[in-house]
């Protein structure tokens, strides 16, 4: 299957581009991180956890031995979202192949293309007929996989709203939640602040911020505030190209439909009317809306504490290492986080209070690899994705106890 997709990357990245307005060279990483998926899956069916039991650890437990073993749940409903239309399909269809599950796969209305093209890709590789079943169909169709009790366990990436009401009527069902979130950035006095400042900007406005870990808050010690702020306004106006996405040098490309554009808009404004101060951008250039970079938003913006989903960020000082950490607790999500800071002791201090699945030391929470736990607290999300901890949540443990016999009297080893 790996192999498949990276035989046909050039078609499936095209494609991207064309359904969801990627740019190019995201849409490129995308294909790499799918092939890079399948083939950690494909490592990990050749470990199977399990684990040897000590029943004679009590007395009652005597002449007798154990061990465990995980088995698939059965049919699973994966319903998956535009932004990654490729690899987000991937993550929910390799470990559940790898765990012997069938899939139910539902991809978004806006893109369903590319999840085709990926059932194609399967069959060619040998799948069995059946065992991943590519349904477009719109939203609200949803509840007939809801309601069918052949059906084991969700796996949802999306909305906040939409998650929390499908897992409201899961009843007994598993359930999977990759929710939204409003990733922050912490910069300390002592952070690497000017090489930090290209990341930074890619991971607030690539893929136009239509990621649930794009960067949207932007917090900076007080002592580096001024120098920071120049750069990253510098680096944004003069190195972030908005535009076309079949260009290779586009960092912002088109937001995925007109009502996304006019939310983000919507949400900027607000921001401004309450007393924010824009910094960059702010505009549309035909279905793009530019980087845009506000300060001094208030507590009572929507802005401070909804998910953009748009490129758009803002930034915020502070004067002590555990206020900062307070601001980003502050949020009701808590998908990740990303800490600079050259000093051990801050980073775990960072690592023990902040209110996310994973902290990332100086590195920007956008940053994802496959095979790593992934997942949100609050209402970022619930369960864990990452190919290890997926495989896990779509397989259920079983305990297999023996009694033997006991060895007579004249045994000898």
């Amino acid at each position: 299957m790996a192999r498949g997709i990276r035989e046909r990357g050039r078609e499936f990245a095209d494609l991207i581009v064309m359904e969801s307005g990627k740019p190019v060279a995201a849409a490129e990483t995308e294909v790499e991180r799918a092939v890079w998926t399948f083939q950690i899956a494909g490592e990990e069916a050749r470990r199977p956890e399990g684990e040897v039991l000590a029943p004679d650890a009590v007395p009652q437990g005597v002449l007798h031995t154990g061990w465990t073993r995980r088995f698939p749940l059965g049919v699973i409903a994966a319903l998956t979202p535009f932004n990654f239309p490729l690899n987000l399909v991937a993550h929910k269809v390799a470990p559940a192949l790898a765990t012997g599950n069938t899939v139910v796969l539902k991809p978004s209305p806006k893109t369903p293309l590319t999840a085709l093209l990926l059932g194609e890709v399967l069959q060619a590789a040998g799948m069995p007929p059946g065992q991943v079943n590519v349904v477009t169909c719109r939203n609200e169709e949803v509840s007939l996989l809801l309601n069918d009790p052949r059906v084991r366990k969700l796996s949802f990436t999306g909305s906040p709203a939409v998650g929390w009401e499908l897992k409201s009527r899961a009843g007994a069902r598993r359930i999977t939640l990759e929710l939204g979130g409003n990733a922050a950035v912490l910069l300390n006095q002592d952070a690497e602040f000017e090489a930090a400042v290209p990341g930074i900007a890619t991971a607030a406005f690539g893929l136009a911020g239509q990621s649930c870990i794009s960067v949207q808050r932007i917090l900076v010690h007080a002592s580096i505030a001024e120098r920071f702020r120049a750069l990253l306004l510098e680096h944004t106006l003069n190195r972030v190209r908005t535009g076309d996405p079949r260009d290779r040098a586009t960092l912002v490309g088109p937001m995925i439909d007109p009502a996304a554009t006019a939310r983000a808009e919507a949400l900027i404004q607000d921001a401004i009317q309450k007393g924010a101060r824009l910094l960059s951008g702010g505009n549309r250039r035909g279905p793009c809306l530019e980087p845009t970079l506000l300060e001094n938003v208030p507590r009572t913006a929507r802005l401070a504490h909804e998910e953009a989903f748009a490129p758009v960020a803002t930034i915020e000082t502070f004067s002590e290492f555990s206020e900062g950490l307070a601001l980003i607790n502050e949020s009701p999500f808590g998908l990740q986080a990303g800490v600079f800071t050259q000093n051990l002791e801050l980073a775990l201090q960072a690592f023990e209070t902040l209110d996310v699945g994973a902290v990332l030391i100086n590195q920007v929470p956008t940053w994802r690899v496959e095979h790593l736990p992934y997942g949100g607290i609050k209402q970022s999300g619930y369960g864990r994705e990452g190919i290890r901890s997926a495989m896990r949540e779509m397989t259920e443990e079983r305990a297999l106890i023996i009694k033997r016999k006991p060895l007579p009297e004249t045994f000898s080893p």
